[in-house]
């Protein structure tokens, strides 16, 4: 992809969009930075933005035809029915998203992570088994880190692993990683996508220009997921942590096996898995996929996964204050994610959920409150949804916070010894944060000033 002398127009200045402004102004490109609302950037960013030529055009955005821009470059929290979008569509000017224009410079294989849970911790743990095994290694994508800022660095032989979102893939157009994993499809993002059918299309893009020379690893106990099969030119490997398969990865025995044909190897045992929950034996089960598919050996991926211990804000251990376990799990930002939260205890939990709804509906949420909940505390913008679910269902121990700190300071008073306080608020953060790590990040401030009280 030629960018010098070409005008770009860079949608949105978030995090990936700032990383898309400056690879393209570094690339030669004249470049212009849009936004619908006025930044406000970090520090000394202002500066480097002017010193590469990059134009801003903050508070509302530029014309888009021909003769103004070569290409458009939206950031992925900015859904494609805004002003930009919608006339590079109508006039025949080239729409991608970062997700796009880091492949398009990549020169090692990639491994793209995608699913309504579990994405960060299966991209992460897939990136230490390589890791591992010597190989040189970039983890990023959705899971923080634009691959455009370093995608460069790596060449035919390292490996790119790669966390997608459904918002990135809307955009793709050559996108084709070596692997593509689906862990899972469960309503999340209704606001933006609408109805379960455009999010499972959006989700299946991570494979679309596939061949039979690469691989999609896919959840075999997930009907939605399952049901892509028919759809990928890839070859299918299934992962279940329910069914012993004729060919995969699957449980048998309480071991993870993998079966390809008549050949069968026996990777650990599912209790020497140091991560928690039935959730995260699916991540690893995905993980072993990947990493069979790409020839790593059985003792390395055992060995990893013997010692790895997941990812900040998902089912994060933070600390014991008299006999009761504090868990941040902030980045379970929907139901789903919360239910899979609270099946990974067998204790009684205090549940802090709320925040901003994304579409999603609480009746399910609702039943296991009623089955695994001592207390539920509510906050934010869904506060009331979620109590009304719960109530619907029979659950009545229930108290609304008028802000995230009360909410943390009415859940560890209601908490005795043996129980769990569990943040798993089942929504976005953006009423109240700007995004899930702050959230989680107080809530262990907080946690720990308690406990230096004690």
């Amino acid at each position: 992809m030629g960018l010098r002398e070409k005008k770009i127009l860079v949608v949105g200045a978030g995090k990936s969009g700032l990383a898309v402004a400056h690879f393209v102004a570094g690339k030669g490109a004249f470049t212009v930075l849009t936004d619908a609302q006025v930044p406000v950037l970090p520090d000394g960013e202002a500066a480097r933005l002017h010193a590469e030529g990059v134009v801003p055009a903050f508070g509302g955005y530029p014309p888009v035809g021909r003769q103004t821009f070569d290409l458009v470059v939206i950031s992925p929290g900015v859904p494609l029915t805004v002003e930009p979008a919608r006339e590079a569509l109508a006039n025949g000017v080239t729409l991608i998203g970062e997700l796009e224009l880091a492949y398009a410079f990549a020169r090692a294989p990639m491994v793209a992570i995608t699913g309504t849970n579990g994405k960060t911790t299966t991209t992460t743990l897939i990136g230490e088994l390589f890791k591992e095994s010597g190989r040189k290694v970039l983890v990023g994508g959705n899971i923080g880190l634009p691959l455009v800022t370093a995608v460069e660095n790596y060449g035919p032989g390292d490996l790119i692993i790669a966390e997608v979102s459904s918002f990135q893939l809307e955009t793709v157009i050559s996108f084709r990683p070596k692997v593509a994993v689906i862990l899972n499809i469960t309503p999340d993002h209704m606001d933006r996508h609408g109805h379960m059918e455009a999010y499972t299309t959006a989700k299946a893009r991570v494979f679309a220009n596939q061949g039979q020379e690469d691989f999609t690893v896919l959840n075999y106990d997930d009907p939605l997921t399952a049901g892509l099969a028919a759809k990928t030119a890839g070859r299918v490997i299934f992962f279940s942590s329910h069914q012993q398969l004729p060919s995969g990865v699957f449980v048998e025995s309480g071991k993870i096996v993998v079966r390809d044909g008549t050949q069968e190897q026996v990777i650990c045992r599912t209790e020497e898995i140091a991560l928690p929950g039935a959730h995260n034996l699916e991540n690893a089960l995905a993980a072993v996929a990947v990493a069979q598919v790409m020839g790593l050996p059985a003792d390395t991926i055992a060995r990893v996964l013997e010692g790895f211990q997941g990812v900040p804000h998902r089912l994060e251990f933070v600390a014991e204050i008299n006999g009761v376990r504090y868990i941040n799990d902030s980045k379970g930002t929907n139901p789903a994610a919360a239910i899979r939260a609270l099946e990974a205890y067998s204790s009684p939990v205090v549940l802090i959920a709320g925040g901003k709804n994304k579409g999603s509906d609480f009746g399910s949420l609702a039943t296991i409150i009623k089955q695994k909940v001592k207390t539920l505390v509510v906050l934010g913008q869904s506060a009331d949804l979620i109590e009304q679910a719960a109530r619907a269902k029979g659950f009545t121990a229930i108290q609304k916070a008028a802000d995230f700190a009360e909410a943390v300071l009415l859940a560890h008073q209601a908490a005795r010894p043996g129980e769990v306080v569990l943040l798993s608020p089942a929504c976005a953060s953006w009423d109240m944060f700007n995004n899930f790590e702050e959230r989680g990040e107080l809530f262990k401030e907080i946690i720990y000033s308690l406990e230096k009280s004690f």
